[in-house]
């Protein structure tokens, strides 16, 4: 689950990390109240989107030469004007893809005097099984060419959970960040911070980028990413409460409510699998005969006909589909039951796209006889390459 820039600043404010006055607006009239309650004269109006690469963005409906998803104003006048434009338009970065996304809000903070910039960011390292801290002293927009062009310029510092952040970590940042003196006990400091919010709110990422130094020697956090392991949620309603759901995939909004894992691709061949191996195996195959999946959905270990009912009903609601792979293994998971599920759903959803089911493991036998007594037009396949390779053939006839 990922926040907004705005709720990732109010978290951190909470362990005390430094951060610009802000307030978040909805509409216009809102923005401009928020820049008139900010000290100013300089104010930073932001687009609030669930995408990076927003200061190099364009937008859609104005011209080509329009500035980006962040800008700096330099009056209350500038940030209505600014809000006006962005507010309501589709905004495409390097992230969201040609299709960008609708920027429904904003962000307005008060202006910072920039010194230099500098880039932290927090993943789990699941190689080592600690948290991989990664700096630079190269942040803001080009870190993605820094870390492609010039790697020796980013240092990871591994921290194990079970010892905690230590002092010596903390100067590994300031070293790293070539800080001396008071900036250096400051680097200390907010790594620290970071890393305790990044444990306590179960986060996957924390991306501080920038992180500025500002002209009177502070360190503050400029702009901030943030997201979360979703196995963790239900120890943070607080956190779950911030979800927007206008920044998700409907289809995926729809999966979540039966837990299942989806995620929408760019091909044609829906799959339906349980477990995340055989998933991304199914896929791999599928690409491997010459088409592409439409979709990763990991039905889980414990699908009921409900489940498996709602799973198609969610691959046939993207336009692109042609046809569908179906592909379990019954270990927890019968195959008698998914088979069932499986006719039930075909008839529910009128099923108009050819079907291709390889089931094996548990109750087999019993599954197979349901799909060939079912009166459906249902393709059984003996082993994954023999799935693969009749689910493309039946998509492409189609086509």
């Amino acid at each position: 689950m990922n926040v907004h820039e705005y709720q990732a600043k109010e978290l951190l404010a909470k362990f005390g990390v430094g951060i610009p006055a802000g307030i978040a607006a909805l509409t216009v009239e809102e923005a401009v109240a928020a820049a008139k309650q900010l000290p100013g004269p300089l104010y930073v109006v932001k687009a609030q989107i669930h995408a990076g690469g927003r200061g190099k963005g364009k937008f859609k409906e104005l011209p080509a030469d329009a500035k980006g998803g962040v800008r700096l104003a330099k009056s209350v006048e500038e940030v209505e004007a600014f809000a006006k434009e962005m507010l309501g338009n589709t905004l495409v970065t390097v992230q969201t893809g040609e299709a960008g996304k609708q920027v429904n809000r904003l962000y307005v903070t008060d202006g910072v005097d920039i010194a230099k910039e500098y880039y932290l960011s927090m993943v789990v390292d699941r190689a080592t099984g600690r948290v991989a801290m990664i700096v630079s002293t190269e942040g803001g927009m080009d870190i993605e060419e820094v870390a492609h062009s010039t790697p020796e310029k980013i240092a990871t510092i591994t921290i194990d959970p079970a010892q905690g952040f230590m002092p010596h970590h903390g100067r590994a940042v300031a070293a790293a960040l070539k800080l001396s003196g008071d900036l250096a006990k400051q680097a200390g400091t907010i790594a620290k911070q970071l890393f305790t919010a990044f444990n306590a709110l179960d986060c996957d990422m924390l991306e501080i980028n920038p992180l500025v130094e500002t002209k009177d020697g502070n360190l503050l956090v400029l702009d901030t990413k943030m997201s979360f392991d979703s196995n963790a949620l239900y120890r943070h309603p607080d956190v779950v409460a911030l979800r927007d759901e206008t920044e998700e995939d409907p289809a995926e909004i729809e999966a979540s409510k039966y837990d299942l894992a989806y995620i929408k691709l760019d091909g044609n061949i829906g799959c339906m699998v349980n477990g995340a191996g055989l998933a991304m195996a199914t896929m791999d195959i599928i690409k491997l005969n010459g088409e592409f999946p439409a979709n990763f959905l990991d039905v889980g270990g414990g699908a009921t006909t409900e489940k498996v009912t709602a799973a198609f009903k969610i691959i046939l609601r993207d336009p692109a589909v042609k046809g569908i792979l179906v592909n379990i293994f019954g270990g927890i998971m019968k195959c008698d039951i998914i088979a069932d599920g499986i006719v039930a759903a075909a008839k529910e959803v009128n099923l108009q796209v050819p079907l291709v089911v390889r089931l094996e493991g548990t109750n087999v036998q019993q599954g197979k006889d349901i799909l060939a007594n079912s009166g459906l037009p249902i393709v059984p396949a003996n082993d994954l390459g023999d799935a693969a390779q009749k689910i493309v053939a039946a998509v492409r006839k189609v086509a």
